[in-house]
C-alpha cells in the first residue's frame, strides 16, 4: 500500500510528495526544496523513514517544481523522469528563476520520458500516468486507481485549476484535460495537487466555479 508524504517547499509554497510503500522504496515527486533546510528536511525524512528513493518524477518542469532536481539527482543518483514536452521549460529554468530573483541550479538532463498510458513501478506499487496539458505542455499526474488517488501538479486545485498564462500553458486544452481525463476518474478519486491542500474529483464536480459541472 502506497504512503503519502507530502512537503511544502519553497517561496511558491509548492507541494513536494514522496511516495513508498511496504517494501521501502519510494518515488520523489517534484522537489521543490529551495533552501538549505529544506533539502535538510526531505533528507532526514527519507533516511529516518529507511526508505530508498528509486525515481524522480516531475508532473512539469516549471520553476518551483524542479528548484530540487539537483538537489534530489546527485543525492540519490537518479535522473528527472517527466514528459518530453516539458525539457524546454526544463532547460529555461534557471534564465526563468532569474527572471524572477531566485538560483535556479540546472536540472540534470531526464533520463527517461513518460506519456498517456505508461505505468511507473516502485517497490510492489505502480502509477498509471496520465497526459493532462495545458497549464505546460507536458504536464502529467499519476493515478492510482487501487487507492484512488492522483498527484494532480499544477492541473486542478481545491475549487481553482492551473494558471494558463505562462510559456505553453493554453486554457481550452487545459479545461480538456480536466474533463476528459480527470473528471472521468471516480468521485472519490483524491487529488494531491502541486500547491494548497487536497480536494476530490467529486468535490471539483460539483465546487470548482472554474470547471465544475455548473460552470
Amino acid at each position: 500500500m502506497i504512503t503519502i508524504k507530502s512537503f511544502c517547499f519553497n517561496p511558491f509554497y509548492e507541494n513536494t510528495y514522496a511516495l513508498y510503500d511496504e517494501t521501502k522504496e519510494c518515488i520523489i515527486i517534484d522537489p521543490g526544496c529551495f533552501e538549505k533546510s529544506e533539502e535538510e528536511t526531505l533528507q532526514e525524512f527519507i533516511s529516518s523513514s529507511h526508505l530508498t528513493p528509486k525515481m524522480l518524477v516531475n508532473t512539469h518542469a516549471h520553476i518551483d517544481h524542479v528548484l530540487g532536481n539537483n538537489f534530489v539527482c546527485k543525492t540519490y543518483n537518479l535522473e528527472p523522469v517527466l514528459h518530453k514536452n516539458e525539457v524546454i521549460i526544463l532547460e529555461a529554468a534557471p534564465a526563468i528563476g532569474a527572471n524572477w530573483g531566485i538560483a535556479v541550479y540546472p536540472s540534470p538532463s531526464p533520463g527517461k520520458f513518460i506519456d498517456e498510458g505508461d505505468t511507473i513501478t516502485f517497490g510492489n506499487s505502480s502509477l498509471k500516468i496520465l497526459f493532462t496539458p495545458g497549464h505546460s505542455p507536458g504536464s502529467i499526474c499519476l493515478y492510482s486507481e487501487d487507492q484512488a488517488f492522483i498527484i494532480g501538479g499544477d492541473v486542478l486545485f481545491r475549487e481553482s485549476i492551473g494558471r494558463t498564462d505562462l510559456p505553453g500553458g493554453d486554457y481550452e486544452t487545459l479545461m480538456q484535460s480536466i474533463r476528459q481525463k480527470l473528471f472521468y476518474l471516480p468521485d472519490e478519486t483524491v487529488v494531491y495537487p502541486g500547491h494548497g491542500p487536497e480536494t476530490t474529483i467529486g468535490y471539483e464536480k460539483k465546487f470548482n466555479p472554474f470547471v465544475g459541472l455548473n460552470a
